[in-house]
């Protein structure tokens, strides 16, 4: 593998969600370790899977991984990282201010940019306190999907920036002197990143359109902010299939037809190719073998047939379709199909005479991509944060900047560049979404996991903060009442049949019911095994799905199987033709 050749001090895997960043991370980590190298493994991702991977509870101390010989591994949990900055910034007070400023404090300290923030000091700790690891040769950031990635590494550059030339409202992190004894460590951070005899940018994506368009963008965007020492790994490749499985041959069509037209960014970074495998990447032998081609699969006596529940799509829609409105929201890991998901069910609904409104809160969703037409009846949009961000400041700057002076307009505006507002501008696009679904269907693409469970914990930090000021005997209704009424949103968590994401999704169920959420089904996508192959190697996949299919049927009383296609569901009429696909076929 060419991007650990001569490895430096820092490695960050990226990309889109669901191509592989934690299995390429955590094989590198081990082939690193086995050449006699101290190596730290960690994980900023707000949906860390990397313990799973090992076997392991992790957490967020060093842990070692006892089996690899000089391998440690840490998980930045969010939530505890924000639990210790708010002590760190409550504790010297308590005792000191009433009670009433304490729980003000409190509130300004519960949302989800005071998490993000505490978990980006966690994460610049690494890079510039060498205490922490100075015991290790290589560490290796398993970072979280790409648009949060973006957000992170942007975040030493804009909060120098901010510290330098604003004197906005840190009510949300913080006093203000909190960050400026940081101002040293987060100038040290991106002096770190941007240097590429310590720092290197490894671009994990699979051999699809979307994830290497996505990588391109992070490429650009990266070097933009410094990070110009970057690889590309392309995980997942298939091999040339040779037993003339249909199913095989057009994947690997498919496939090689996207490395033949490698976005132009991409051309001139050094690229290494990492073939499927036949069983999932969980555990140290399964990772050990992870850069090393297979031998040919052997070929397998046939099994018994054994039939996939009859889960269509279209059974999930007949449900929906009975009423006129709702907010139907797919939720899951990235990179499990959520934005293909959301499309077919509202090209769905719309065909079947019902407006709908269609809309994401990924960064990286390509909707338009997806749909590539119009249909009557369907309303397609994007929450794009940086539209949002400017859309809110200018509204501020027109209602509270009206009666300022110069100089009050000038404080207004500096307190508008902090990174925190744009957290606030997409909270309340989303909001405005919410309040349509009462007439309308809204069919809502989230962002991956952490990103969607970040965005909830604004929703819940808004709901607490209207029911504190308006009492108990208010009337109102807040965007979290309305997720939590099974009346007026169903929640959809769309995974695959795959042990990870099938955990991910598992823990995601578990947070919603926490906030009052109850998700309404379960789509398993992409399913190998309902789309029958004769391939031995996609067979064996196939095979190790069925487990994971048993366990969601079992524990879940609503759920689809969606097939996986021989060609990418593009377009109005391949999206209604998968919801109308049937799932109920045998597995080899």
């Amino acid at each position: 593998m060419k991007f650990l050749d001569t490895p430096p001090r820092f490695l960050f895997f990226t990309g889109k969600g669901g191509v592989g960043k934690t299995s390429i991370a955590c094989a590198a980590a081990i082939h690193l370790a086995r050449a006699g190298h101290r190596v730290l493994l960690v994980s900023t991702d707000p949906a860390s899977n990397v313990g799973q991977v090992f076997g392991l509870t992790i957490g967020n101390t060093i842990t070692d991984v006892v089996t690899v010989p000089g391998l440690s591994a840490l998980e930045i949990d969010p939530e505890q990282a924000a639990d210790a900055y708010r002590e760190r910034i409550i504790g010297p007070v308590r005792g000191l201010l009433p009670e009433k400023e304490l729980a003000a404090i409190t509130e300004q300290l519960s949302g989800s940019c005071t998490t993000e923030i505490a978990s980006f000091n966690e994460f610049t700790a690494l890079l510039t306190d060498n205490d922490t690891v100075a015991g290790f040769d290589h560490v290796l950031f398993d970072t979280a999907p790409t648009g949060h990635t973006i957000r992170l590494l942007q975040l030493p550059g804009s909060w120098t920036d901010f510290l330098n030339d604003g004197k906005g409202d840190a009510s949300c992190l913080g006093p203000m002197s909190g960050l400026e004894r940081q101002r040293a460590v987060y100038s040290e951070a991106v002096a770190a990143l941007a240097d590429r005899q310590r720092t290197r940018l490894v671009l994990v994506t699979r051999a699809q359109r979307a994830a290497l368009a996505e990588i391109a963008r992070t490429h650009t965007e990266l070097a933009a902010i410094g990070l110009t020492h970057q690889h590309v790994v392309v995980n997942g490749l298939l091999p040339s299939p040779a037993d003339g499985d249909e199913l095989a041959a057009a994947i690997y069509r498919r496939e090689q037809g996207a490395l033949d037209d490698l976005p132009r960014e991409l051309r001139g970074l050094p690229i290494d190719e990492v073939e499927l495998k036949a069983t999932n990447m969980v555990g140290i032998s399964a990772l050990e073998r992870l850069f090393t081609p297979d031998p040919a699969a052997a070929p397998q006596a046939a099994a018994g047939a054994t039939p996939l529940p009859d889960a269509p799509l279209s059974a999930l829609i007949d449900e929906l379709s009975v009423s006129d409105h709702g907010l139907i929201m797919c939720m899951g890991k990235g990179g499990v199909g959520k934005t293909t998901i959301a499309a077919a069910i509202a090209v769905a609904l719309a065909q079947r005479g019902h407006q709908v409104h269609l809309t994401t809160t990924d960064p990286a969703a390509h909707l338009t991509e997806t749909l590539d037409g119009l249909l009557e009846g369907l309303e397609v949009s994007r929450i794009d944060p940086a539209e949002a961000t400017a859309q809110y400041r200018d509204r501020v700057l027109a209602t509270k900047g009206a009666a300022l002076d110069e100089q009050g307009r000038a404080t207004l505006t500096e307190d508008l560049l902090s990174p925190c507002t744009e957290e606030v501008a997409v909270f309340q696009a989303f909001s405005r979404v919410i309040h349509e679904s009462r007439r309308k269907f809204v069919v809502v693409d989230t962002a991956p996991t952490g990103h969607t469970l970040l965005l909830l914990d604004a929703t819940g930090s808004y709901h607490r903060e209207i029911a504190r000021q308006m009492g108990d005997t208010a009337n109102f209704t807040t965007p979290l009442m309305r997720l939590q009424d099974p009346d007026q949103t169903r929640v959809l968590l769309v995974t695959l049949a795959e042990t990870t994401p099938r955990l991910e999704a598992e823990g995601l169920h578990a947070d919603l019911q926490r906030a009052g959420i109850q998700p309404w089904a379960w789509v398993i996508n992409s399913s190998l095994a309902a789309a029958a192959p004769s391939s031995e190697l996609l067979r064996q996949r196939a095979a190790t799905e069925l487990g994971e299919i048993d366990t969601i049927t079992r524990t879940h009383s609503r759920y689809v199987v969606v097939p996986l296609l021989q060609s990418e569901p593009t377009g109005v009429g391949a999206l209604a033709a998968l919801s109308t696909t049937l799932t109920s076929v045998p597995t080899p």
